[in-house]
């Protein structure tokens, strides 16, 4: 039994290169484990399995280029010989958090930002500041007309005699519906001492917290948040791969990407096989028909893809404009990608910081021209050429922009019936200093844009067409606008 056990040894210590060793931990996260492994031992296990709890920078950084999961050339000594861990992120650049406290001789922040991650990820960080997402907060709450809508969902109705009125939502209403997704603003508004198994401690008070939307403004002034898609403290690439993360934010009737999804020929074979071990999520690159065997909203916007003898598919990007060259849910019409992603400098015909005119003109000064639509079509379609003939990726956009227009000139329609409405003083638009969301025609023309016409562009996109014919799309626009016609008869005829 001696010698079985010297011979499983010998042979550990060949294949292996040596005798196993704990990855190296710096003292500093050693100090924070020693107490929190008691106070959050669900946090600890995560980062355990977490590969940034097994792997230091220094050893990242001698991988082959394009298998690499970070995009600095040179890591701070002070950072690349140990692992990943609490305080190399939670004291990363103390001085520009606002969040920062004193806690046992650390300073300490408790919002994590894209700026800090940027030590290992500068090139995901760049490109995720200019996507669309890393500005979602600022889009919508500083955009006059989207405020409104959001106002037209939020606010508590009051009805009273005979009358309804409408109290604007306070602060952790916004938080808890439209700023879920486009992040809050986290803001350190105080401190407060609480008693603890160790003792008094003193902790900051943040507003806007807590939360993980993807355009959240952090208390370092960066905008975005990474756990969005790589969920803390794991930090897992397989996850962010996965569709399930993306139906966070991408599911319900005004952005249906996920349900789509699930409905197309793509969802039933990922739904179908991808727990069957034959797909690797975890590789880096990502071998198409290796690793996986359909595509994942990851394959199509963000991953680096290659073929099996290893020619690049795709460019692993951060900025998911690279492969987007429609706008196709959460406006009025669809239409070409904004050039910024800062949407509130747009401004329409009318001066509206609204990518189109209500009805339907682009205005083509903020938004990407033809010959950049083209290049991202292109780019979106090679992922495509990977598995489909060149024949089957025509057809398919082919029929996306049929349902483009198709979708807008129903849209179109709804808007002529809501401008005759205001002519005819039926109903109260922006000439009678009203809203215009908050009336049963106003409500209906946006269900005809936000959620019929916004499913059966995605369903369109996705090959997911029963979600796009009767789940929620073409019988709806069609019955949401012969209702609008009902109810302009019969405020008429009164």
């Amino acid at each position: 039994m001696k010698s079985v056990f010297i011979i499983v040894c010998v042979c550990m210590f060949i294949v292996t290169g040596g005798w196993a060793k704990e990855p190296p931990v710096s003292e500093d996260t050693e100090a924070c484990l020693e107490c929190h492994y008691t106070v959050y031992p669900g946090i600890l296990e995560d980062w355990k399995k977490s590969r940034m709890s097994r792997v230091t920078p220094n050893e990242a950084l001698k991988k082959p280029p394009i298998e690499r999961r970070i995009s600095v050339d040179k890591i701070p000594d002070s950072l690349g010989k140990t692992v990943v861990g609490c305080a190399e992120c939670h004291t990363l650049n103390a001085a520009k958090h606002t969040d920062s406290f004193d806690h046992n001789g650390y300073q300490i922040h408790v919002v994590v930002s894209p700026e800090d991650c940027a030590t290992c990820h500068p090139t995901e960080r760049k490109e995720y500041d200019q996507n669309l997402m890393a500005h979602a907060y600022g889009n919508l709450m500083n955009n006059a007309v989207y405020q409104s809508l959001t106002e037209s969902v939020n606010d508590t109705p009051v009805f009273s005699k005979g009358n309804l009125a409408y109290h604007r939502a306070n602060g952790k209403t916004d938080a808890d519906s439209c700023l879920f997704c486009h992040g809050t603003q986290v803001k350190k508004t105080g401190t407060v001492n609480k008693e603890t198994d160790f003792g008094e401690m003193s902790f900051p008070i943040l507003s806007g917290w807590p939360n993980q939307g993807v355009g959240r403004i952090n208390p370092d002034g960066s905008k975005g948040c990474c756990t969005a898609c790589h969920p803390r403290h794991r930090f897992d690439i397989a996850m962010a791969r996965k569709p399930y993360t993306c139906s966070e934010c991408h599911k319900g009737p005004d952005v249906p990407a996920y349900p789509a999804y699930a409905v197309s020929k793509h969802g039933n074979i990922f739904a179908s096989r991808s727990d069957t071990g034959s797909w690797n999520f975890e590789a880096v690159p990502w071998t198409v028909g290796k690793d996986f065997k359909a595509p994942t909203c990851a394959v199509c916007h963000v991953s680096l893809l290659i073929s099996d003898d290893g020619v690049t598919l795709a460019k692993r990007t951060h900025r998911m404009n690279d492969r987007i060259y429609q706008r196709l849910f959460g406006l009025v019409y669809a239409h070409p990608h904004p050039i910024s992603a800062d949407t509130t400098v747009i401004r329409n015909s009318a001066g509206l910081p609204l990518p189109t005119d209500l009805t339907g003109e682009p205005a083509t000064t903020y938004l990407i021209h033809r010959d950049e639509q083209e290049k991202r079509k292109k780019t979106l379609q090679q992922v495509c050429l990977a598995c489909h003939s060149a024949g089957w990726v025509q057809g398919h956009f082919a029929r996306l922009e049929n349902t483009i227009r198709t979708t807008n000139a129903a849209t179109l329609a709804a808007t002529r019936m809501l401008l005759y409405a205001w002519d005819k003083g039926i109903a109260h638009g922006p000439a009678a200093k009203d809203s215009i969301f908050n009336e049963t025609i106003e409500k209906m023309w946006v269900e005809q844009w936000l959620f019929y016409a916004n499913s059966t562009r995605i369903a369109s996109a996705m090959a997911g067409a029963d979600y796009g014919v009767f789940a929620n799309g073409r019988w709806y626009l069609s019955k949401n606008i012969q209702k609008m016609q009902d109810w302009i008869k019969l405020m008429e005829t009164k």
